[in-house]
């Protein structure tokens, strides 16, 4: 081999451990999956043979499966944006120079840092009627006489879940955010308040554009890490009471492990993989076309 084809190969070489591990650890479980979803499966894990698709015919005409699936697109939509937004916003603050600023941001990274059972576990306590640390707060602040009961229904409880899914979420978003505002050039600033521009001209005109693509980034990244958040779900409710706080995670979970369904669980992971898919494939596209609009 001479040194001009070495060359060409050498980048190839150099990617390929890469390469290998995601075929081993991320295409292969990928193909098996997909592989048990259109096969007939004992509860032993045992594949009979090719079932015409039987389980996602089983799958999609569960009315649990319907309800499951809005509740995960409920789920992923409130707190990938409103975690985008309110990260986006704490990232603004944070990248002002102020007294205390590397406290500030070692305090809103602690709740990323921390795992999110413990997350669960902490906001279960927090919101529980007898013992709950808010209730004993605003009794103590007298703002209530008695216990408030924070989880009446499946509904209420649902929406703490959420909560505790945006507050743990906004770190990553900020940081994401913040990477991408400490790289813009203070001179585009300093150009623009000669010109006159007022803040908000500014923030639409210069950092919005330029901290698109750490958006871009935390978005994606987001959307399919929420999607497949388990241990929130799980730790709070365990998708209870009769699936009404499932989401399609933990519904897949119960019917591998409690039903001995990995037909069917295996058909709910495709339809995720599916939906995720292409949400992100079109996501990017078409934030890549508008940015090239834009330019």
């Amino acid at each position: 081999m001479n040194k001009k084809t070495l060359r060409r190969v050498e980048p190839y070489i150099w990617i390929a451990p890469s390469v290998i591990l995601m075929a081993v650890f991320i295409l292969v479980p990928i193909c098996s999956v997909f592989q048990i979803a259109m096969n007939d499966v004992s509860k032993a894990g045992k594949l009979r043979g090719f079932n015409n698709f039987a389980n996602f015919s089983k799958v999609l005409k569960s009315p649990t499966f319907a309800l499951v699936l809005k509740n995960t697109i409920v789920w992923t939509i409130a707190v990938v944006v409103i975690s985008t937004v309110l990260g986006f916003l704490l990232a603004l603050v944070l990248n002002n120079k102020f007294r205390g600023r590397k406290i500030a941001r070692a305090i809103v990274v602690f709740p990323w840092a921390t795992t999110l059972v413990i997350q669960a576990s902490a906001w279960n306590f927090i919101i529980n009627t007898d013992y709950g640390t808010l209730n004993t707060l605003l009794m103590k602040l007298r703002l209530i006489s008695a216990p408030v009961n924070w989880t009446p229904n499946a509904g209420a409880y649902f929406a703490w879940e959420i909560a505790c899914g945006i507050f743990v979420t906004i770190p990553f978003v900020t940081f994401c955010v913040l990477s991408g505002l400490q790289s813009i050039d203070t001179s585009y600033y300093e150009a623009a308040t000669v010109d006159g521009a007022t803040y908000f001209q500014k923030l639409f005109s210069i950092t919005l554009p330029l901290v698109k693509s750490s958006l871009t980034v935390a978005t994606v990244l987001n959307i399919i890490y929420v999607f497949n958040s388990f241990p929130i779900i799980w730790t709070m409710t365990k998708g209870d009471p009769a699936s009404r706080t499932d989401t399609l995670v933990t519904y897949l979970y119960k019917l591998a492990f409690y039903n001995s369904k990995q037909g069917e669980a295996a058909a709910v992971s495709v339809i995720g993989f599916l939906i995720l898919l292409i949400c992100a494939s079109t996501y990017m596209i078409y934030t890549l076309r508008k940015g090239d609009d834009d330019l």
